[in-house]
Protein backbone atom coordinates (compact mmCIF):
# COMPACT_ATOMS: atom_id res chain seq x y z
CA UNK A 1 0.00 0.00 0.00
CA UNK A 2 1.71 3.16 -1.19
CA UNK A 3 1.24 6.68 0.05
CA UNK A 4 -1.15 8.48 -2.35
CA UNK A 5 0.39 11.29 -4.44
CA UNK A 6 -0.11 14.68 -2.84
CA UNK A 7 -1.76 16.13 -5.96
CA UNK A 8 -4.51 13.50 -6.09
CA UNK A 9 -7.87 13.98 -4.42
CA UNK A 10 -8.60 11.40 -1.72
CA UNK A 11 -10.51 8.41 -3.07
CA UNK A 12 -13.02 6.13 -1.39
CA UNK A 13 -10.12 3.72 -0.86
CA UNK A 14 -8.14 6.43 0.95
CA UNK A 15 -11.15 7.11 3.15
CA UNK A 16 -11.56 3.45 3.98
CA UNK A 17 -7.85 3.08 4.64
CA UNK A 18 -7.96 5.98 7.10
CA UNK A 19 -11.05 4.68 8.84
CA UNK A 20 -9.75 1.12 9.02
CA UNK A 21 -6.46 2.21 10.52
CA UNK A 22 -8.18 4.45 13.03
CA UNK A 23 -11.31 2.55 13.96
CA UNK A 24 -9.85 0.20 16.57
CA UNK A 25 -8.91 3.08 18.85
CA UNK A 26 -12.47 3.16 20.08
CA UNK A 27 -12.59 -0.48 21.17
CA UNK A 28 -14.68 -0.49 24.31
CA UNK A 29 -16.13 2.97 23.45
CA UNK A 30 -19.29 3.50 21.31
CA UNK A 31 -18.34 4.04 17.66
CA UNK A 32 -19.45 7.55 16.68
CA UNK A 33 -18.97 8.96 13.17
CA UNK A 34 -19.20 12.49 11.82
CA UNK A 35 -22.01 13.41 9.44
CA UNK A 36 -19.73 13.25 6.40
CA UNK A 37 -18.35 9.87 7.46
CA UNK A 38 -21.86 8.50 7.99
CA UNK A 39 -22.87 9.74 4.55
CA UNK A 40 -19.88 8.02 2.95
CA UNK A 41 -20.64 4.84 4.87
CA UNK A 42 -24.27 4.90 3.73
CA UNK A 43 -23.21 5.32 0.10
CA UNK A 44 -20.99 2.27 0.45
CA UNK A 45 -23.76 0.23 2.04
CA UNK A 46 -26.10 1.10 -0.80
CA UNK A 47 -23.79 -0.43 -3.38
CA UNK A 48 -24.57 -4.00 -4.30
CA UNK A 49 -20.97 -5.00 -4.80
CA UNK A 50 -17.60 -3.61 -3.73
CA UNK A 51 -14.67 -3.97 -6.07
CA UNK A 52 -11.28 -5.04 -4.69
CA UNK A 53 -10.11 -1.39 -4.80
CA UNK A 54 -12.96 -0.38 -2.50
CA UNK A 55 -11.93 -2.76 0.26
CA UNK A 56 -9.30 -2.57 2.94
CA UNK A 57 -7.77 -5.96 3.68
CA UNK A 58 -6.86 -6.14 7.36
CA UNK A 59 -4.74 -8.64 9.28
CA UNK A 60 -4.46 -9.02 13.04
CA UNK A 61 -1.13 -9.88 14.65
CA UNK A 62 -1.86 -10.97 18.19
CA UNK A 63 -5.35 -12.49 18.04
CA UNK A 64 -6.09 -12.50 21.76
CA UNK A 65 -8.74 -10.60 23.67
CA UNK A 66 -7.79 -7.02 22.76
CA UNK A 67 -6.74 -7.91 19.25
CA UNK A 68 -10.07 -9.49 18.37
CA UNK A 69 -12.00 -6.64 19.99
CA UNK A 70 -10.04 -4.30 17.73
CA UNK A 71 -10.89 -6.49 14.74
CA UNK A 72 -14.59 -6.40 15.58
CA UNK A 73 -14.49 -2.61 15.78
CA UNK A 74 -12.58 -2.23 12.52
CA UNK A 75 -15.03 -4.49 10.68
CA UNK A 76 -17.87 -2.15 11.60
CA UNK A 77 -16.50 0.16 8.90
CA UNK A 78 -18.00 -0.75 5.51
CA UNK A 79 -15.44 -2.11 3.08
CA UNK A 80 -13.08 -3.55 5.70
CA UNK A 81 -12.34 -7.27 5.54
CA UNK A 82 -10.24 -9.55 7.76
CA UNK A 83 -7.98 -11.65 5.54
CA UNK A 84 -5.30 -12.94 7.92
CA UNK A 85 -4.56 -13.62 11.57
CA UNK A 86 -1.33 -14.37 13.42
CA UNK A 87 -0.80 -15.71 16.92
CA UNK A 88 1.63 -18.04 18.67
CA UNK A 89 -1.27 -20.00 20.24
CA UNK A 90 -3.11 -22.31 17.85
CA UNK A 91 -6.40 -21.99 19.71
CA UNK A 92 -6.69 -18.32 18.80
CA UNK A 93 -6.06 -19.04 15.13
CA UNK A 94 -8.80 -21.66 15.18
CA UNK A 95 -11.16 -19.17 16.84
CA UNK A 96 -10.40 -16.54 14.19
CA UNK A 97 -11.32 -18.95 11.39
CA UNK A 98 -14.43 -20.09 13.24
CA UNK A 99 -15.56 -16.50 13.68
CA UNK A 100 -14.64 -15.02 10.30
CA UNK A 101 -14.41 -17.98 7.93
CA UNK A 102 -12.00 -20.65 6.77
CA UNK A 103 -10.74 -18.30 4.04
CA UNK A 104 -8.85 -16.30 6.71
CA UNK A 105 -5.15 -17.09 6.36
CA UNK A 106 -3.51 -17.97 9.68
CA UNK A 107 0.09 -18.30 10.78
CA UNK A 108 2.27 -18.35 13.87
CA UNK A 109 4.86 -16.22 12.03
CA UNK A 110 4.00 -12.54 11.57
CA UNK A 111 6.46 -12.27 8.69
CA UNK A 112 4.20 -14.47 6.58
CA UNK A 113 1.41 -11.95 7.18
CA UNK A 114 3.55 -8.98 6.14
CA UNK A 115 4.67 -10.78 2.98
CA UNK A 116 1.11 -11.08 1.67
CA UNK A 117 0.06 -8.70 -1.12
CA UNK A 118 -3.58 -8.79 -0.03
CA UNK A 119 -2.88 -7.21 3.39
CA UNK A 120 -3.23 -3.41 3.45
CA UNK A 121 -3.18 -2.77 7.19
CA UNK A 122 -2.34 -4.69 10.35
CA UNK A 123 -3.80 -4.50 13.82
CA UNK A 124 -0.92 -5.14 16.21
CA UNK A 125 -2.05 -6.44 19.60
CA UNK A 126 0.89 -8.56 20.72
CA UNK A 127 2.59 -8.38 24.12
CA UNK A 128 4.44 -5.08 24.50
CA UNK A 129 7.91 -6.47 23.88
CA UNK A 130 7.02 -7.16 20.23
CA UNK A 131 5.44 -3.75 19.43
CA UNK A 132 8.47 -1.91 18.09
CA UNK A 133 9.95 -4.68 15.96
CA UNK A 134 6.71 -5.72 14.26
CA UNK A 135 5.61 -2.10 13.75
CA UNK A 136 8.84 -1.21 11.98
CA UNK A 137 8.76 -4.39 9.88
CA UNK A 138 5.14 -3.69 8.90
CA UNK A 139 5.86 -0.08 7.90
CA UNK A 140 8.87 -1.20 5.86
CA UNK A 141 6.59 -3.74 4.18
CA UNK A 142 4.17 -0.96 3.19
CA UNK A 143 1.42 -1.89 5.64
CA UNK A 144 -0.56 0.67 7.60
CA UNK A 145 -0.32 -0.10 11.32
CA UNK A 146 -2.66 0.22 14.27
CA UNK A 147 -0.52 -0.60 17.32
CA UNK A 148 -1.94 -1.11 20.78
CA UNK A 149 -0.49 1.08 23.50
CA UNK A 150 2.13 1.48 24.79
CA UNK A 151 3.92 2.08 21.52
CA UNK A 152 7.18 0.58 22.75
CA UNK A 153 8.42 -1.69 25.53
CA UNK A 154 11.41 0.51 26.40
CA UNK A 155 11.92 4.24 25.94
CA UNK A 156 15.08 3.84 23.87
CA UNK A 157 13.10 1.91 21.21
CA UNK A 158 10.91 4.88 20.40
CA UNK A 159 12.94 6.99 18.00
CA UNK A 160 13.65 4.12 15.61
CA UNK A 161 9.90 3.66 15.21
CA UNK A 162 9.32 7.40 14.80
CA UNK A 163 11.93 7.45 12.01
CA UNK A 164 10.37 4.42 10.33
CA UNK A 165 7.01 6.16 10.12
CA UNK A 166 8.53 9.41 8.89
CA UNK A 167 10.69 7.70 6.29
CA UNK A 168 7.97 5.44 4.89
CA UNK A 169 5.09 7.92 5.07
CA UNK A 170 2.80 5.01 5.92
CA UNK A 171 -0.15 5.47 8.29
CA UNK A 172 0.73 4.52 11.85
CA UNK A 173 -1.60 4.92 14.81
CA UNK A 174 -1.17 4.08 18.48
CA UNK A 175 -4.28 2.81 20.22
CA UNK A 176 -5.21 4.81 23.30
CA UNK A 177 -8.95 4.78 23.88
CA UNK A 178 -9.04 8.32 25.24
CA UNK A 179 -7.95 9.69 21.88
CA UNK A 180 -11.48 9.05 20.58
CA UNK A 181 -13.19 10.23 23.76
CA UNK A 182 -15.89 12.85 23.35
CA UNK A 183 -15.25 13.85 26.96
CA UNK A 184 -11.62 14.59 26.12
CA UNK A 185 -12.61 16.56 23.05
CA UNK A 186 -14.99 18.77 25.05
CA UNK A 187 -12.40 19.21 27.79
CA UNK A 188 -9.84 20.28 25.16
CA UNK A 189 -12.28 22.83 23.77
CA UNK A 190 -13.02 24.26 27.22
CA UNK A 191 -9.35 24.36 28.17
CA UNK A 192 -8.43 26.23 24.99
CA UNK A 193 -11.20 28.74 25.74
CA UNK A 194 -9.61 29.41 29.12
CA UNK A 195 -12.48 27.91 31.10
CA UNK A 196 -10.26 26.98 34.06
CA UNK A 197 -7.56 29.62 33.60
CA UNK A 198 -3.96 28.57 34.04
CA UNK A 199 -3.53 24.86 34.74
CA UNK A 200 -1.99 24.36 38.18
CA UNK A 201 -2.64 20.71 38.99
CA UNK A 202 -3.89 17.54 37.30
CA UNK A 203 -4.66 14.12 38.68
CA UNK A 204 -5.74 10.87 37.13
CA UNK A 205 -6.78 7.53 38.52
CA UNK A 206 -7.65 4.20 37.01
CA UNK A 207 -8.38 1.29 39.32
CA UNK A 208 -9.32 -2.33 38.69
CA UNK A 209 -11.16 -4.65 41.06
CA UNK A 210 -11.74 -7.87 39.11
CA UNK A 211 -9.47 -10.83 38.25
CA UNK A 212 -9.42 -10.01 34.54
CA UNK A 213 -8.94 -6.32 35.26
CA UNK A 214 -5.91 -7.28 37.35
CA UNK A 215 -4.57 -9.42 34.48
CA UNK A 216 -5.41 -12.79 36.01
CA UNK A 217 -6.70 -14.15 32.72
CA UNK A 218 -7.94 -17.71 32.20
CA UNK A 219 -5.36 -20.25 31.02
CA UNK A 220 -6.55 -22.41 28.08
CA UNK A 221 -6.86 -26.06 29.04
CA UNK A 222 -4.92 -27.19 25.96
CA UNK A 223 -2.00 -24.81 26.50
CA UNK A 224 1.18 -26.80 25.90
CA UNK A 225 4.43 -26.70 23.99
CA UNK A 226 2.56 -28.36 21.10
CA UNK A 227 -0.17 -25.71 20.85
CA UNK A 228 2.06 -22.73 21.69
CA UNK A 229 5.11 -21.50 19.79
CA UNK A 230 7.01 -20.65 22.96
CA UNK A 231 10.27 -19.55 21.34
CA UNK A 232 8.45 -17.20 19.00
CA UNK A 233 6.57 -15.69 21.94
CA UNK A 234 9.82 -15.05 23.80
CA UNK A 235 11.53 -13.36 20.86
CA UNK A 236 14.34 -11.22 22.28
CA UNK A 237 13.15 -11.69 25.87
CA UNK A 238 15.26 -13.82 28.25
CA UNK A 239 15.11 -17.52 27.47
CA UNK A 240 13.01 -19.57 29.89
CA UNK A 241 11.29 -22.94 30.01
CA UNK A 242 7.69 -23.08 28.87
CA UNK A 243 5.35 -21.45 31.37
CA UNK A 244 1.70 -20.87 30.38
CA UNK A 245 1.36 -18.15 33.02
CA UNK A 246 3.96 -16.05 31.25
CA UNK A 247 2.28 -16.15 27.88
CA UNK A 248 -1.39 -15.92 28.88
CA UNK A 249 -0.79 -13.50 31.76
CA UNK A 250 2.13 -11.70 30.18
CA UNK A 251 1.17 -8.28 31.55
CA UNK A 252 2.34 -9.46 34.98
CA UNK A 253 5.97 -9.78 33.80
CA UNK A 254 8.43 -7.03 32.95
CA UNK A 255 10.05 -9.22 30.28
CA UNK A 256 6.96 -8.80 28.10
CA UNK A 257 4.74 -6.10 29.61
CA UNK A 258 5.05 -2.63 31.07
CA UNK A 259 3.02 -2.88 34.28
CA UNK A 260 0.38 -0.46 35.45
CA UNK A 261 2.41 2.45 34.10
CA UNK A 262 2.63 1.24 30.52
CA UNK A 263 -0.81 -0.35 30.50
CA UNK A 264 -2.86 2.28 32.35
CA UNK A 265 -0.87 5.45 33.05
CA UNK A 266 -0.27 5.74 29.31
CA UNK A 267 -4.03 6.28 28.81
CA UNK A 268 -3.95 9.15 31.27
CA UNK A 269 -0.85 10.69 29.71
CA UNK A 270 -2.42 10.45 26.23
CA UNK A 271 -5.63 12.12 27.36
CA UNK A 272 -3.80 14.85 29.26
CA UNK A 273 -1.47 15.60 26.35
CA UNK A 274 -4.46 15.85 24.03
CA UNK A 275 -6.54 18.09 26.29
CA UNK A 276 -3.78 20.61 27.02
CA UNK A 277 -2.27 20.39 23.50
CA UNK A 278 1.11 19.33 24.84
CA UNK A 279 3.39 18.82 21.85
CA UNK A 280 6.66 18.39 23.67
CA UNK A 281 7.45 22.09 23.61
CA UNK A 282 6.62 24.69 26.24
CA UNK A 283 3.01 25.47 25.34
CA UNK A 284 1.94 26.11 28.93
CA UNK A 285 3.50 26.84 32.33
CA UNK A 286 4.57 23.86 34.48
CA UNK A 287 1.95 22.15 36.65
CA UNK A 288 1.85 19.33 39.17
CA UNK A 289 0.57 15.90 38.12
CA UNK A 290 -0.51 12.95 40.26
CA UNK A 291 -1.49 9.54 38.83
CA UNK A 292 -2.57 6.43 40.72
CA UNK A 293 -3.69 2.90 39.91
CA UNK A 294 -4.51 -0.09 42.06
CA UNK A 295 -5.95 -3.56 41.63
CA UNK A 296 -7.83 -3.66 44.93
CA UNK A 297 -10.75 -1.25 44.91
CA UNK A 298 -12.55 1.22 42.69
CA UNK A 299 -12.26 4.98 42.54
CA UNK A 300 -15.54 5.99 44.16
CA UNK A 301 -16.85 7.11 40.79
CA UNK A 302 -15.96 7.03 37.13
CA UNK A 303 -13.80 10.16 36.92
CA UNK A 304 -10.38 9.33 35.59
CA UNK A 305 -8.90 12.78 34.95
CA UNK A 306 -9.24 16.07 36.83
CA UNK A 307 -7.68 19.39 35.82
CA UNK A 308 -7.51 22.22 38.36
CA UNK A 309 -6.77 25.75 37.21
CA UNK A 310 -6.64 29.27 38.54
CA UNK A 311 -10.28 29.94 37.63
CA UNK A 312 -11.94 26.55 37.94
CA UNK A 313 -11.66 22.79 37.56
CA UNK A 314 -12.81 20.04 35.18
CA UNK A 315 -13.65 16.40 35.87
CA UNK A 316 -13.32 14.42 32.64
CA UNK A 317 -14.62 10.95 31.76
CA UNK A 318 -15.06 9.18 28.40
CA UNK A 319 -18.40 10.84 27.71
CA UNK A 320 -18.82 13.62 30.24
CA UNK A 321 -17.17 16.82 31.43
CA UNK A 322 -18.10 18.68 34.61
CA UNK A 323 -16.78 22.24 34.80
CA UNK A 324 -16.73 23.99 38.16
CA UNK A 325 -15.96 27.70 38.10
CA UNK A 326 -14.60 29.51 41.15
CA UNK A 327 -17.06 32.04 42.55
CA UNK A 328 -15.53 35.47 42.75
CA UNK A 329 -16.60 39.10 42.79
CA UNK A 330 -14.79 42.23 41.79
CA UNK A 331 -13.41 43.81 44.99
CA UNK A 332 -14.26 47.20 43.46
CA UNK A 333 -17.94 46.26 43.22
CA UNK A 334 -19.38 48.24 46.16
CA UNK A 335 -22.79 46.59 45.97
CA UNK A 336 -21.34 43.07 46.00
CA UNK A 337 -19.08 43.99 48.88
CA UNK A 338 -22.02 45.36 50.85
CA UNK A 339 -24.00 42.16 50.31
CA UNK A 340 -20.98 40.14 51.39
CA UNK A 341 -20.74 42.16 54.60
CA UNK A 342 -24.44 41.54 55.30
CA UNK A 343 -24.01 37.81 54.75
CA UNK A 344 -20.93 37.70 56.98
CA UNK A 345 -22.88 39.37 59.77
CA UNK A 346 -25.85 37.02 59.39
CA UNK A 347 -23.64 33.94 59.43
CA UNK A 348 -21.20 35.11 62.08
CA UNK A 349 -22.00 32.15 64.31
CA UNK A 350 -21.94 29.50 61.56
CA UNK A 351 -20.09 29.88 58.26
CA UNK A 352 -21.32 27.94 55.23
CA UNK A 353 -19.36 26.78 52.18
CA UNK A 354 -20.92 27.91 48.94
CA UNK A 355 -20.69 25.53 45.97
CA UNK A 356 -18.86 26.65 42.85
CA UNK A 357 -20.73 27.34 39.66
CA UNK A 358 -21.09 23.98 37.86
CA UNK A 359 -21.72 23.10 34.22
CA UNK A 360 -22.05 19.60 32.80
CA UNK A 361 -21.67 18.30 29.25
CA UNK A 362 -22.73 14.77 28.29
CA UNK A 363 -22.09 13.18 24.89
CA UNK A 364 -25.11 12.23 22.83
CA UNK A 365 -25.48 8.55 22.05
CA UNK A 366 -24.47 7.73 18.50
CA UNK A 367 -23.42 11.25 17.52
CA UNK A 368 -19.99 12.65 16.83
CA UNK A 369 -19.19 16.07 15.40
CA UNK A 370 -15.45 15.86 14.76
CA UNK A 371 -13.16 13.54 12.83
CA UNK A 372 -11.46 10.70 14.70
CA UNK A 373 -8.41 11.71 16.70
CA UNK A 374 -5.08 10.23 15.58
CA UNK A 375 -2.07 9.30 17.71
CA UNK A 376 0.98 8.95 15.49
CA UNK A 377 4.43 7.70 16.45
CA UNK A 378 5.61 11.05 17.81
CA UNK A 379 2.52 11.44 19.99
CA UNK A 380 2.73 7.77 20.93
CA UNK A 381 6.30 8.09 22.16
CA UNK A 382 5.53 11.23 24.15
CA UNK A 383 2.68 9.39 25.84
CA UNK A 384 4.58 6.14 26.44
CA UNK A 385 7.93 7.54 27.57
CA UNK A 386 6.81 9.23 30.81
CA UNK A 387 4.80 6.12 31.70
CA UNK A 388 7.76 3.83 31.08
CA UNK A 389 10.02 6.22 32.98
CA UNK A 390 7.89 5.51 36.05
CA UNK A 391 8.94 1.86 35.83
CA UNK A 392 12.59 2.68 35.29
CA UNK A 393 12.64 5.07 38.22
CA UNK A 394 10.93 2.62 40.56
CA UNK A 395 12.87 -0.53 39.72
CA UNK A 396 16.25 1.15 39.31
CA UNK A 397 15.71 3.44 42.34
CA UNK A 398 16.82 6.57 40.56
CA UNK A 399 15.48 9.77 39.05
CA UNK A 400 14.74 9.47 35.32
CA UNK A 401 14.70 12.65 33.26
CA UNK A 402 12.87 12.76 29.95
CA UNK A 403 13.14 15.60 27.40
CA UNK A 404 9.78 15.66 25.54
CA UNK A 405 11.01 18.19 23.00
CA UNK A 406 13.98 16.18 21.80
CA UNK A 407 12.23 12.95 22.77
CA UNK A 408 15.19 11.46 24.55
CA UNK A 409 16.38 10.53 28.00
CA UNK A 410 18.57 13.09 29.72
CA UNK A 411 21.66 11.64 31.36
Amino acid sequence: MRKPPENRAPSRRDFLRSMAAGSAVVAGVPQILSASQRASAERLRSRRRLSWNDQIQVAVIGAGGMGMIDVGTALRIPGVQLVAACDVYDGRLTSARDEYGEQVFTSRDYREILARDDVDAVILATPDHWHQRISIDALRAGKAVYCEKPMVHRIEQGMDLVRAQQETGITFQVGSQGMSSLGNEKARELFQEGAIGQLNYAEGFWARNSPSGAWQYAIPEDASEETVDWDRFLGDAPQRSFDPLRIFRWRNYRDYGTGVSGDLFVHLFSSLHFIVSSTGTETHPPFNLSLRVNFVDGTSGSTFLRLVGSEGAMDVTWTEVILRKNKASDPMDAFAQAKTDELDAALAERKQMLPPVESRWVAEDGVRNDAPVREDAVFGLRAAAPALACNDSYFEERIVRWDPGRMELVE
